[in-house]
């Protein structure tokens, strides 16, 4: 056995090698055997020696928060490991994996690289994990378990524009004179949304979610329109009012016309009809009775 490094021992046709500690990368072992007429042979051992990532180290070409639907760059250094050749790398958003890739490395000898993949967010990603690992593929003849090196979490804020919970143009509105009209511009965004409400009768400023007002009246009729924003887009909703009159007040008040009315009627007739009618009746019976009434004959001429 030809070799720099450890101890040979022998037992008959076998030669055994065995080394503590090896740091030479691109040692190659040689095996001789000589028979009895002289002739020789010789073998090269395969000895792969291998270093498993001091440190996986996960970027992001971005510092702060992300913008939904902009594609950035996650970086996967991976630090004194050797052999590169049978290096992959693995990235992942959670527990899923977003792409994979190898080292085209062909040096034995420890190495840093650095690998990239572009990712397209989205609104889902805002608190999302991601991180990457390193991992040695060393074949049948290498441990069990291959050496792999897990990189720390970076948990991203993705800002996103307002999402409607409303439709952005609903139906017309058709409300009834004093009643009390609300109308929902509720949204979801990252950051937080504004809202910005135009009257038609132009009255005050309004920032709430959801607009109230009480008791309307014919100036309430006409375009409400809700603008929702933040830092990376605007949205808007319209809704169309129209007041109309409360045909049930004035069908009320008809009735209580007409019952008053009534009762007016019912009143006089009473009082210049009825009353007096039986009053000269009682008069009538008491002249009878006290004899007042004369009997009065005219002589006629034929």
């Amino acid at each position: 056995m030809e070799v720099s490094r450890g101890k040979t021992t022998n037992n008959g046709t076998t030669l055994t090698w065995k080394v503590d500690h090896l740091t030479e990368w691109e040692l190659t072992p040689k095996c001789f055997y000589t028979d009895n007429n002289d002739n020789q042979c010789c073998s090269n051992l395969i000895v792969t020696v291998y270093k498993p990532p001091e440190h996986v180290i996960m970027r992001l070409n971005e510092a702060g928060p992300l913008t939904e639907g902009t594609e950035y760059t996650l970086e996967c250094s991976v630090q004194n490991v050797a052999p590169a050749r049978n290096l992959i790398v693995a990235f992942y958003r959670g527990q899923t994996q977003l792409g994979h890739m190898k080292s085209t490395s062909t040096t034995k000898v420890p190495v840093s690289e650095t690998f990239s993949l572009s990712y397209n967010t989205s609104k889902g990603d805002n608190g999302a994990h991601f991180w990457c690992e390193a991992k040695l593929e060393l074949g049948a003849e290498g441990p069990k378990l291959p050496p792999v090196v897990k990189s720390n979490d970076i948990i991203v804020t993705v800002h996103y524009g307002p999402e409607l919970k409303v439709p952005a143009d609903p139906a017309p509105i058709n409300i009834i004179s004093g009643k009390t009209l609300q109308l929902n511009c509720s949204a979801e965004g990252n950051p937080d949304p504004l809202y910005n409400w135009t009257l038609p009768s132009n009255k005050g400023h309004h920032t709430e979610k959801t607009l109230t007002v009480e008791s309307v009246d014919f100036q309430d009729g006409g375009r409400y329109v809700c603008t929702v924003s933040n830092k990376v887009s605007t949205v808007s909703v319209r809704f169309n009012v129209t007041v109309q009159e409360n045909i049930l007040l004035y069908i009320i008040a008809a009735v209580i016309v007409a019952v008053v009315l009534c009762f007016i009627g019912a009143a006089v007739f009473y009082t210049f009809y009825y009353k007096q009618n039986k009053m000269g009746k009682y008069r009538l019976k008491d002249a009878i009775r006290l004899g007042t009434v004369h009997h009065t004959t005219v002589p006629v001429s034929l």
